[in-house]
Parts: structure tokens; C-alpha cells; sequence
């Protein structure tokens, strides 16, 4: 895979990309009041429409999957509407984009929901730390309510709802975020899984949720090929831990590997164990890495044959035109994390695009 570039072509879904950068999924908490969002997005996701895929902030697939402030939702007519206008906007200018569902499970507060009920989660384990609401600030973390084995499959359910909306609003697929410290990695990490029944113990049980919600989601989509996911192994994000990573992940990636998935999105948090060596000969498709590449390690990891798309976050938030900068050598836009989770325009569509020749 030597002549394998950052700018060569790929495929996803049956679909050409245009390159193999892709942009990562990023909270941005732009969405306007009960889970829609704003026309701003349209702008920000059209102007980074360069990627070879643009995978969107996460997107509760239900009222309930919703924590944090100014998050997005996909569950009702008026959301779907709002997404159609962006992936509208994404396509007219030659772009593909997945949605990704995040149901953030106990990562949540009363506050930033639009519905009453409480913040579900494999076990009644309340995580550490505080979580910003608008409407009161900085506030503990609640406690969640223990899922009973009975609710289990209409949560998984509304993965599949999701799926099938995102479909109608124009999305090209759609990633199942099993990473981060949210609910479906909750069901596979031993501190946030203390259940005993068929979704709590063994490994072989924990990884059942996200097996059985890939399963549901790739029969709504028509094929499983239209189904992505991400999995950031051993990340500590929103107090998550797991007795065991490498055992589980890579029961899961087997578990999953000959699924036809549309790709395994996998984000590296350490050096130590290497998750990218580890996991990639388990999954048939392609595998996308991610983890604070530059133009130079991406570029690297590709040409080594470690992955088929390298994944950018931070750098595509600041650099709308990223892949021009990046074969052009122009230099980038630094970005500015105090507007990453900030209301408006600033700091999200107004980052300055390079004045160069097209790629």
C-alpha cells in the first residue's frame, strides 16, 4: 500500500470518497432548543464537504439519549427537516456524510434534556465529575437509573428509528459511537457494567449490546454496509474503565469483523497497547485511525498499509479546507477552544478558508 496517499481515492459503502481523509465526529453544541439543529450547521459541515467523508457530532437517536447542552437529536419530524438541509448542503458540494448516533446513557443531566426522564445506564453507577447546563452551570453528575433487562431492546430499537430517519433526511450512512465513556461503551467496561444477566459479566455478554444494536441498525439501513462504528479501547473519557480492554475489544472486533460494516472506526488514546496493530486484521473492511495524526503520520500509517483512512478532528474544525492546505502545503488555521462548545457563529464558520488553487 506504499502508493497509497492521504488524497488517493477510497471506497465506503459501495460509494467512491474523494480522498482518505475523513472528519471526525466533534461536539460542537450549536443545536438550537429540543434537539434541532441550526442553519449554522449546514454552513459549517457544506464548507468542510472536501473530506473524503464527514461524519457528523453526535446525534442522540432519541429524546433520551441526550445529555449535554445544545446537542442534537434525530427522533421527530422537525429534526429530520433540519438534518435534510445539511446533508443537502453537503452533497451539492460533491461531499458524503454519516451520522453518528450518541446516546451518552449516564453521561447526563435533567437540565440538558427536553424530556423527564432519568438517564438510564447498564448499572446505577454515578460517574465522577460535574457537567456544564445552561440553565444552572456546573452540576454533579447524577446517578442513573439501572436499565431492566426488559427495556433493553426498545433502546436498541431506537437505534434502528434512528437509522431509518437518518436515511430519510439524505445521510449516506450512519456510525453507532461505541466510544467516549457513552452508553453502548458503558455496556462494555466492567466499572459502568456490573449487571448479571445476559448483558453484564462475561465479556461474551457485555459486547452484546453493541452486537445486537450493529445488528438492528444494519437491517434498517438494507445493509450492514451502510453501518459504521467507533471504539476508543482503555479511553478514560467521562470515568469509564475496564478491567480488561485488549480481551474485549478484540471479542468484539471478532464478533463484528465479517459483519460487512461500512467501516471500524477505531481512536487510539495511548501509545501502549497499539490498538491499531491489534485490531485491524479481526475486521474484513476498511479501518479508519484516529488519534492527533498530522499530515506526515497519517500519510505514514497509510502508506504502511496500518489503515485505509486516517481520521482529523481538530484540524478540519479549524481548517474548512483542510485537504487543500494539506497538498498544497499552505499553512493552518490554529484553533480556538474556548468557542469548541460556545453558542454562535464564532469560532465554527468563520474560521478563514486558504486563497490557493483548487486541489
Amino acid at each position: 500500500m506504499a502508493d497509497v496517499t492521504l488524497f488517493s481515492s477510497g471506497r465506503i459503502d459501495g460509494f467512491e470518497t474523494r480522498n482518505r481523509m475523513i472528519m471526525a465526529p466533534m461536539t460542537r453544541s450549536r443545536a438550537l432548543p429540543k434537539g434541532v439543529p441550526s442553519d449554522l450547521a449546514s454552513e459549517y459541515y457544506s464548507q468542510r464537504a472536501s473530506a473524503g467523508l464527514i461524519i457528523t457530532e453526535g446525534i442522540a437517536p432519541s429524546a433520551g439519549g441526550l445529555g449535554y447542552a445544545r446537542t442534537p437529536a434525530i427522533e421527530n419530524a422537525e429534526q429530520i427537516a433540519a438534518w435534510k438541509k445539511i446533508t443537502q448542503a453537503v452533497h451539492e458540494n460533491g461531499g458524503r456524510i454519516f451520522a453518528q448516533f450518541m446516546h451518552v446513557g449516564r453521561i447526563a443531566h435533567p437540565a440538558n434534556r427536553y424530556t423527564d426522564a432519568s438517564p438510564i445506564a447498564p448499572s446505577a453507577v454515578k460517574p465522577a465529575g460535574q457537567i456544564w447546563t445552561d440553565a444552572l452551570g456546573m452540576q454533579e453528575m447524577p446517578t442513573p437509573r439501572a436499565l431492566d433487562l426488559t427495556e433493553i431492546p426498545s433502546v436498541i430499537e431506537e437505534y434502528a428509528k434512528a437509522t431509518k430517519n437518518a436515511l430519510a433526511a439524505g445521510f449516506d450512512g450512519v456510525e453507532l459511537h461505541s466510544a467516549s465513556g457513552y452508553l453502548p461503551m458503558q455496556f462494555l467496561s466492567s466499572n459502568t457494567n456490573q449487571r448479571s444477566d445476559g448483558y453484564g459479566g462475561s465479556v461474551t455478554n457485555r459486547i452484546r449490546f453493541v452486537v445486537e444494536t450493529l445488528a438492528v441498525m444494519s437491517q434498517a439501513a438494507g445493509s450492514a454496509s451502510r453501518v459504521g462504528i467507533k471504539i476508543s479501547p482503555a479511553m478514560p473519557f467521562n470515568d469509564i474503565h475496564d478491567l480488561n480492554p485488549v480481551e474485549t475489544y478484540t471479542a468484539l472486533v471478532n464478533a463484528i469483523g465479517n459483519m460487512g460494516l461500512a467501516y471500524l472506526h477505531v481512536l487510539q488514546s495511548a501509545p501502549e497497547p497499539n490498538y491499531f496493530k491489534m485490531l485491524r486484521p479481526l475486521f474484513d473492511g476498511p479501518f479508519a485511525a484516529a488519534g492527533g495524526f498530522t499530515k506526515e503520520s497519517g500519510s505514514a500509517m497509510l502508506a504502511g498499509g496500518g489503515a485505509d483512512f486516517i481520521v482529523y478532528g481538530k484540524l478540519f474544525l479549524a481548517n474548512p479546507d483542510l485537504v487543500l492546505r494539506f497538498a498544497e502545503g499552505l499553512p493552518l488555521n490554529e484553533w480556538d477552544s474556548n468557542t469548541f462548545y460556545t453558542a454562535g457563529a464564532k469560532g465554527y464558520i468563520d474560521y478563514p478558508t486558504a486563497k490557493a488553487s483548487t486541489v
